[in-house]
């Protein structure tokens, strides 16, 4: 089997995720908020292209049932119920709720994909949970593709550190052939360790998220496991995988 990284969406042609494992990285903070939502509730998260897309989508939707959520260059998009603070994202919020939300990278990338098996959204908050999805997907030897969100068609280290926790976390048979991104994931992820902190710190997203003052968002994200849910992109919405929709 194959497990590959690639740095950004727009690295990605169709033949590297035809038939795959799909795995979606935005640690900052796409990724964290979607899992954020349904841990706490959610019904529904649907990621579309850009406000316009939220505002009309949401006609189909009773307004009592449905949040806009979003972001532009990191601040929350006026006239939105949320931003992309997956701390805002609480049970009181948002529990049977459907969430409608776009965001500078994270929904780029989801709906850029084609041609998976199954798309998922992973982030350091859902850590074991994801793995446990790939590991299954592995013994079987389905191909996997981890795609990191970047930052506007830019490398960034914070989603390439967690690609590469779960790179490392794959058990090693010698059928397992990884691509250079892959490679290089891991040694990055084993420069940090488990000091996730440092990684936001030292990342150029990280820095700007913390000077705008979103710092708060930078801990939540870096809680390994804290939502141990599976997001699942199916029908063109993101649900939490469990007993009825099990692979």
């Amino acid at each position: 089997m194959r497990l590959d990284v690639f740095f950004t969406p727009n690295q990605v042609k169709l033949p590297d995720t035809q038939g795959r494992l799909v795995i979606i990285v935005d640690v900052l903070r796409a990724s964290t908020t979607v899992a954020t939502a349904l841990g706490n509730g959610a019904k529904t998260v649907i990621p579309l292209e850009g406000p316009d897309e939220v505002i009309s989508r949401s006609k189909e939707f009773a307004r009592s049932q449905t949040l806009l959520a979003g972001e532009q260059k990191m601040h929350p998009i006026s006239g939105f119920d949320l931003g992309n603070s997956p701390q805002a994202f609480t049970p009181e919020v948002v529990e049977g709720k459907t969430i409608l939300i776009t965001t500078t990278n994270g929904t780029r990338a989801l709906l850029g994909v084609q041609g998976a098996r199954d798309i998922v959204i992973a982030s350091y908050v859902n850590f074991t949970a994801v793995l446990a999805m790939m590991k299954v997907a592995a013994s079987s030897n389905t191909d996997i593709a981890i795609i990191c969100a970047g930052e506007e068609g830019s490398f960034t280290l914070e989603d390439s550190a967690c690609a590469g926790r779960y790179v490392r976390a794959i058990p090693k048979r010698a059928t397992v052939a990884v691509n250079d991104a892959a490679a290089a994931s891991v040694l990055i992820e084993k420069k940090y360790g488990d000091n996730i902190a440092k990684v936001f710190k030292e990342s150029t997203h990280g820095q700007a998220l913390q000077s705008a003052g979103f710092g708060d968002d930078l801990a939540a994200a870096a809680e390994v496991d804290s939502y141990p849910v599976v997001p699942i992109w199916q029908d063109r919405q993101i649900t939490k995988l469990g007993p009825e929709r099990a692979r």
